[in-house]
């Protein structure tokens, strides 16, 4: 036991939030006395695939929306608010969970050898490498968030981790490019059924085009993701909606996920996101909601923006749109969760179809206050299993195949590869949404264009409807460099009942006054409409692009280790 105390003090933290940490549970075993049978290792192993340590970027703890997609009512997160710093929890606790992922998989790894079973060594090499695949997961997180960091492979005395210094991340990236190799080379292209959620080649090569694009290593990228196209092992769902929904479990279009059970109490939240996403009609909040930025952000079906395509109408903003967009966000006059939804102001009614019967309309804001701010609900993930109990269990996903073709896509274009071979994986994905094969070219607005600068807008705006509240769109910005100007941008929402009934409604402006502006980053312009008095400002988003391109190292880590030095402008 005092072995394994000593490799947690690397976390530093331990010295001062020990008791946040479950220092010995029953599935991993003291170093000491573990690791000597095959299911003590892998029941080690299975420690590997807490939700703890897999976080996305998705707020689904209370904290805020990160990115302008989504947003809160009239609240920013220490994020879009640029208040960001070494203090903020989240900051030091997943610096905290990734350290303690990294400890765990290096003393799986010093261990392997100890077991007294006779267990083939293709089975160890496996072992080793879920452990080098989670340690390569870990350390992608951490480089791609606070820069260069700790870095060490090995088990450590407290003497060594109090004189750790932080190691160039591009060193750091070399290493998790090994890590990923092994894993590859040892992991099988498939487990039996029962063990999907497990780390397989396609994840490893997956994981390792992510943060080569992270790190825009394109050549990487491009390699690591055409050889996971290659295994064609996994393939896209046919149904975009589908495929978010509870009831649908290990789908072939996801390579890597984290799975969740009510049954054994781990399910999402009931408070964040659940009760913040649901309407108020169906015992929700309705407080979580897809942005007007977002809104806006969708193309028409003839794959052209809103503000360029003569299919948009801004008193009905749902319609010819992408099919993406009202898979994500409930069109209005449409049933969602047993009830239609209607935000209009004069609708103080609505029908129950669970009851068949109307009642009063708890989504529109005359009848209560705290409904959506700017109308917009999310549809995306949510189904019936979230609201009946509050209680629903969907795999968490870390990485599926749409996002593979894209990062292909995205490298390929950045190399100025561009070969039909870039257009077909982007074709597949938006072919997809449409629920037509990619050949059928007449049914979607299928891309052509070979231009590099056209195509890299066209990629940019693919996942952008693709990967809405999956984590990816807060990396997308901090990587394209946009999130200095996607996250300076104002929060509107609509105008108060009174405001909109004096003077939207008897104008017939009703949803939009008029289209807003789509500049070349796919980011809208609602100014116009602000000043000519038809939306409000709900908040001001702030990002301060001289730090918080990076996050901070937390306070702690500082003060008791000199040699780790913050971040500028931290």
């Amino acid at each position: 036991m005092k072995k394994y105390l000593i490799l947690l003090t690397v976390i530093f933290l331990a010295l001062t939030a020990c008791e946040s940490l479950d220092l010995n549970p029953l599935s991993e075993g003291s170093s000491e006395t573990w690791f000597s049978t095959r299911e003590e290792i892998r029941m080690a192993l299975n420690d590997l695939y807490r939700q703890d340590f897999w976080y996305m970027n998705v707020e689904d703890n209370g904290q805020g929306s990160w990115t302008d997609d989504w947003t809160s009512r009239n609240v920013v997160s220490e994020i879009t608010g640029g208040t960001i710093n070494g203090e903020w929890g989240v900051v030091i606790n997943r610096w905290r969970n990734s350290y303690k992922a990294i400890t765990r998989a290096n003393t799986i790894l010093a261990n392997l050898d100890k077991t007294v079973e006779d267990i083939p060594q293709v089975t160890l090499d496996q072992f080793a490498a879920e452990a080098r695949f989670a340690r390569a997961g870990m350390y992608s997180f951490l480089i791609s968030h606070y820069g260069d960091v700790p870095y060490y492979t090995q088990e450590l005395d407290i003497d060594e981790a109090f004189t750790m210094g932080r190691t160039d991340k591009n060193t750091i990236l070399q290493a998790i490019y090994d890590d990923y190799d092994y894993a590859i080379a040892n992991l099988p292209e498939s487990f039996a059924s029962g063990q999907s959620k497990r780390a397989t080649k396609g994840a490893a090569m997956g994981m390792k085009a992510r943060i080569a694009l992270y790190n825009e290593d394109w050549a990487t990228a491009r390699e690591a993701a055409k050889a996971c196209m290659d295994l064609e092992v996994h393939s896209l769902h046919p149904d975009f909606r589908e495929l978010f929904l509870t009831s649908t479990k290990n789908p072939s279009e996801i390579i890597f996920a984290i799975p969740r059970s009510v049954t054994l109490g781990v399910s999402i939240g009931s408070s964040y996101p659940i009760r913040a996403t649901i309407t108020r009609n169906a015992g929700g909040w309705g407080s979580w909601n897809p942005s007007w930025d977002l809104l806006a952000a969708f193309l028409c079906t003839d794959g052209l923006p809103i503000d360029e395509s003569p299919l948009f109408n801004p008193r009905d903003p749902f319609a010819n749109r992408d099919p993406r967009c009202n898979e994500t966000i409930v069109p209005f006059e449409t049933e969602h969760l047993g009830f239609m939804y209607q935000p209009h102001p004069d609708t103080l009614q609505v029908l129950n179809f669970k009851t068949g019967s109307y009642q009063q309309n708890n989504d529109n804001r005359v009848n209560a206050q705290y409904a959506s701010y700017n109308a917009l609900i999310f549809r995306k993930f949510v189904d019936e299993d979230w609201s009946d109990d509050r209680q629903t269990d969907p795999d968490n996903f870390i990485l599926r195949y749409a996002d593979v073709l894209l990062m292909y896509a995205e490298a390929s274009i950045e190399l100025g590869q561009i070969d039909q071979s870039v257009l077909d994986a982007i074709n597949m994905v938006r072919a997809r949404a449409y629920k037509v094969s990619i050949d059928q070219t007449d049914d979607y607005p299928a891309v052509t264009t070979t231009d590099q600068a056209e195509l890299r807008k066209v990629l940019r705006i693919e996942r952008r409807m693709e990967f809405v509240w999956e984590g990816l769109r807060y990396m997308d910005l901090i990587r394209w460099k946009l999130a200095e100007k996607a996250l300076t941008t104002t929060i509107y929402g609509m105008l108060d009942p009174a405001d909109l009934q004096s003077t939207v409604i008897p104008q017939g402006l009703w949803f939009w006054s008029e289209t807003p502006q789509v500049d070349e980053d796919g980011i809208a312009d609602f100014t116009p409409m602000f000043n000519a008095g038809y939306c409000k400002v709900l908040a001001i988003r702030k990002f301060d692009a001289s730090r918080q391109y990076l996050w901070p190292i937390p306070s702690k880590e500082i003060l008791i280790n000199e040699n780790i030095k913050q971040n500028p402008g931290y």
